[in-house]
């Protein structure tokens, strides 16, 4: 698990001809890697915390880059961004869903200059479509809001785009100020 883990969000490589030093090496590096960013004792070994880390519901963008919505430069090149939903998930109502979505975007639009329109048919500059069963729909939109927006994972566990999802009443939800700070340095 913690290889497929260190794969997917820190690089870890295949290497072709693996000696066990160079690839001890390389593992601890990326476990080191990984537990700087969540804030635990960097060991450099799997250790129980780190596999706690590792088992939470997440993200699926990378913790470190190679991953760019847009690369070298984040910002749209317009204020004005239209989205579409492709489909909407059987666990909600379809209200429910567009109810999310629209304050999931207005947690963004609420401090910058962006603004969203819906458009139901054509390609939109944020195109939504389901999956399997997620986690929080609101939570999780807005976090890949801030992706389609430009910004990276933070390693703030209180911000939203902390690759970790945490449980957040989304009528009380207000957008951390790391996140206020990161989209701001975008779009002013």
């Amino acid at each position: 698990m913690a290889e497929t883990y260190l794969k997917r969000f820190y690089n870890l490589t295949e290497e072709t001809e693996p000696t066990f030093r160079r690839s001890f090496g390389q593992l601890n590096m990326k476990l080191s890697e990984m537990q700087k960013f969540f804030g635990l004792k960097v060991t450099g070994t799997l250790d129980a915390d780190t596999l706690e880390v590792m088992k939470k519901p997440r993200c699926g963008v990378p913790d470190v880059a190679k991953y760019s919505t847009f690369p070298n430069n984040p910002k749209w090149p317009t204020n004005k961004l239209t989205y579409r939903i492709e489909n909407y998930t059987p666990d909600m109502s379809v209200s429910e869903v567009d109810s999310a979505l629209q304050k999931a975007l207005q947690v963004w639009a609420q401090v910058t200059p962006l603004r969203f329109t819906r458009i139901y048919s054509g390609t939109a500059d944020i195109m939504i479509s389901f999956g399997a069963k997620g986690y929080n729909l609101f939570l999780v939109a807005a976090h890949e809001f801030g992706h389609a927006l430009g910004l990276s994972h933070s390693d703030d566990p209180g911000a939203l785009m902390f690759p970790i999802y945490s449980y957040t009443d989304p009528n009380s939800f207000s957008l951390p100020r790391d996140d206020v700070r990161g989209i701001q340095s975008i779009y002013g």
